[in-house]
């Protein structure tokens, strides 16, 4: 549950979100389990009212987290910097979702985490079930179209989705952080060195299908990167994000309670496959005859940006700085776009954003949130 508490809403402390039934005609924040297709439990809350009290009078928003964390990350700020509590704040309906693995939503109707079973899936499953089970669970709840807020692999879930025209019915906009939809040209010196070495296949050939960073088998992996001469590790996530400009030095410890967290072994191999093919595919088998298998193909089918319809809106927020959504990537992905409409798709570029500036930079209210709730305002 997300608190109303002023100590929770500055700390971001533990009890922020939790499991419970959803009372979803307002009072008190709520929470909802929401099951997909195929049997993950996941974990939704509800701001329905503002600070003050007052209810919502604009539409939903479903804010979408990245990976390996999870929906705290819109929280974990002061209340005039989390996007959570500005949206709700300013009078929106605001959903903050979980996906599958992480630590509000680690049930299954038949599955245990301890079971393999449990983690076969890559973001793949996110697009086909975890994320058309959130929005269409908003949707029902409210009777509305729902603005989307999405931030990398939260980017990367959407923009699969509306290549293929899905959820379009039930989607006011988006608007998409730290934008991904390429990786080839991603910049992170970790990241490039984890997927070159195959890091995450080495994981899931050794049995273990949860991919957690805090566990001993990833932090072993990790120590033998570090120690390469050229990998200067001192800031593991600089290192991996880029420079961030504008966090709150004083709340790192804060963040690093919360996250990283767990995501699938199949899913960091998913994303790989990204950043080595620099390509936007469904997961890739290894073989023809397993491709063919499951795809009826000898290659993964791809998620082509080009169908994304033209007139749905837009908005795209990136970093000069950012790392894993690189400058060059998210030229890529402006080309495949260069057919839509102008008049809805922003696109807007902060030269000294990297990639956690967009969720938890101190100054992201006035240089990211304004400009998006003026962009809802006009769809």
């Amino acid at each position: 549950m997300v608190s109303r508490t002023k100590a929770s809403r500055t700390a971001g402390a533990d009890g922020v979100l939790s499991h419970g039934s959803c009372d979803c005609e307002g009072g008190e924040a709520t929470s909802a389990e929401v099951t997909t297709k195929d049997g993950y439990l996941l974990s939704i809350q509800r701001m329905p009212k503002a600070w003050s009290g007052k209810p919502a009078d604009k539409p939903p928003v479903l804010l979408q987290h990245g990976l390996m964390v999870d929906g705290i990350t819109w929280l974990l700020n002061a209340p005039d910097q989390s996007l959570a509590f500005i949206l709700a704040d300013n009078g929106y309906d605001v959903w903050i979702s979980n996906t599958r693995g992480t630590k509000y939503s680690r049930r299954h109707t038949s599955l245990s985490p301890n079971d393999p079973a449990y983690w076969e899936w890559s973001w793949d499953e996110l697009v086909a079930y975890d994320l058309p089970a959130c929005v269409q669970f908003v949707h029902d709840q409210t009777g509305q179209k729902l603005h989307y807020v999405g931030h990398s692999l939260g980017t990367l879930i959407a923009f699969a989705a509306f290549s293929q025209d899905k959820l379009m019915d039930m989607i006011r906009s988006a608007a998409l952080l730290s934008p991904i939809a390429h990786l080839g040209e991603m910049s992170s010196p970790l990241g490039k060195a984890a997927a070159d070495a195959f890091l995450a296949e080495d994981l899931y050939l050794l049995g273990l299908h949860e991919f957690a960073p805090r566990g001993e088998a990833v932090a072993k992996l990790l120590e033998d990167i570090c120690q390469d001469p050229g990998n200067n590790c001192s800031n593991l996530m600089n290192f991996f994000t880029g420079q961030n400009c504008c966090l709150n030095s004083s709340r790192i410890n804060v963040y690093l309670e919360h996250e990283p967290q767990s995501t699938a072994t199949k899913n960091m191999i998913h994303v790989a496959q990204m950043v080595r093919k620099g390509t936007i595919a469904k997961y890739d088998y290894g073989s023809v005859f397993a491709n063919k298998n499951h795809y009826g193909q000898p290659t993964p089918p791809v998620y082509d940006m080009t169908g994304i319809p033209n007139d749905f809106p837009l908005l795209l927020s990136y970093g000069g700085k950012d790392y894993l959504s690189d400058v060059d990537d998210v030229q890529i992905l402006l080309e495949n776009l260069k057919d839509h409409h102008s008049d809805k798709l922003v696109v807007q570029y902060i030269e000294d954003y990297a990639h956690a500036d967009f969720v938890v930079g101190v100054n992201a209210n006035k240089v990211v949130y304004d400009p998006m709730m003026a962009f809802f305002n006009l769809n």
